[in-house]
């Protein structure tokens, strides 16, 4: 893969060329920040990948759990547009996790023409334990950074992770 985007060649905070010494470095913060997220990125999906073995599922499905997790009982539309998979892909998905236990199809309250696919939450109980480790030692990562920086490192996930979406969602069309 690639490397691209890496900048026009000036340098944002002083306005000066990549010749003078804080462009060059900023290139190389910039070469090891694309490294580093590359990295980040394998790993986060070995980590998926192995949570998903432990109980039998595919790295998709143990995301499309996280997804209903965080923000409850969605529509299959819904839960595409969240994941950025095809509408009949999503169907599949449901129906290989309502399988398996982990979701149930219930009637939206307010419109019963639509249906809401809902985490069964004492399925989700069981996957919980799998990201202990990980969780106890991220918390002890965020000890090392200040409130400030913290701060940064989320307005820079949050802004990777808008364009990784629409890049996403660009690839589907």
């Amino acid at each position: 893969m690639s490397e691209r985007g890496q900048g026009s060649g000036q340098d944002r905070e002083s306005g000066q060329g990549r010749e003078s010494g804080q462009g060059r470095e900023r290139d190389a913060v910039i070469a090891a920040l694309t490294a580093a997220g590359r990295d980040s990125s394998a790993a986060s999906v070995a980590f998926h990948s192995a949570i998903a073995a432990q109980q039998d599922l595919g790295a998709t499905e143990t995301k499309t759990l996280d997804l209903l997790e965080r923000h409850g009982p969605l529509t299959a539309k819904e839960l595409a547009e969240h994941s950025g998979l095809a509408p009949a892909s999503v169907t599949g998905l449901v129906d290989r996790l309502e399988r398996k236990g982990f979701v149930r199809r219930v009637k939206h309250p307010t419109d019963k023409r639509r249906v809401l696919v809902e985490p069964r939450p004492e399925k989700l109980a069981e996957l919980a334990p799998l990201f202990d480790d990980w969780a106890r030692e991220v918390h002890e990562l965020y000890e090392e950074f200040t409130t400030e920086e913290l701060a940064t490192i989320t307005r820079f996930l949050t802004g990777a992770t808008e364009r990784q979406r629409a890049a996403t969602k660009r690839l589907a069309e």
